[in-house]
């Protein structure tokens, strides 16, 4: 935990001025636990994640998510309780990627799910049958996905694009505009911009439902 937090740390330092640095902030805090989080231990962290304020894959209607991201040629597989996640970056109850397979358990948030479920989407063909754990891609593909999972909360009964964006809020998801609605309202132009240019969304702001390429 402490090498990884050391490492983002490092990555951010490398980023002059305020603005880069903030683009950063919404960019790498979308990955992970962000630096509130980050700095916390590992069990703090999963502690944040399963609060009962925060949505989690056992609160979604059965095969929900699985359906949702079927429809971007992805698996989705659940582990039992207490088992290891594959492909955690930040490990259990976290959210997991190999390949095109997104890996959870009922204690993952949903927000995490479809955090890294869009890293899936979002990485080209190539990038994407070789991914295990780390999704890799560019600062501004990482704010494509923040984007692209608001956006997809609204295709998951019950949860909905505003109550995502509280659960990102609560988590500790970190925006130079101070939250998760000013970003995607105020800030994040080159996001849907970047979405676009991939196919991942269409003129009314609406998924295409196709990974990248």
């Amino acid at each position: 935990m402490i090498e990884r937090l050391s490492q983002v740390i490092k990555m951010i330092d490398s980023v002059s001025g305020p603005v880069a640095r903030g683009r950063v902030l919404s960019g790498v805090g979308g990955r992970g636990s962000l630096l509130g989080a980050m700095a916390a231990d590992s069990a703090e962290t999963a502690e944040t994640a399963t609060s009962p304020d925060v949505l989690c894959c056992r609160d979604l209607p059965s095969g929900a998510l699985r359906e949702l991201m079927e429809r971007f040629g992805l698996e989705v597989v659940e582990v039992g309780e207490g088992e290891e996640i594959p492909g955690s970056y930040w490990d259990a109850p976290e959210a997991g990627i190999v390949g095109h397979t997104l890996y959870v358990r009922g204690d993952t948030p949903i927000h995490s799910a479809l955090h890294e479920g869009c890293h899936l989407i979002c990485a080209d063909s190539a990038r994407r049958r070789a991914i295990h754990t780390d999704a890799g891609g560019t600062d501004l593909e990482e704010s494509g996905v923040c984007y692209l999972q608001v956006l997809l909360a609204d295709h998951l009964p019950g949860v909905g694009s505003d109550r995502l964006m509280a659960d990102m809020d609560a988590w500790g998801y970190s925006f130079r505009l101070g939250s998760t609605r000013a970003w995607l309202e105020e800030d994040a132009d080159d996001a849907l911009a970047w979405l676009r240019e991939h196919d991942l969304l269409d003129a009314d702001r609406q998924p295409t439902f196709r990974a990248r390429a």
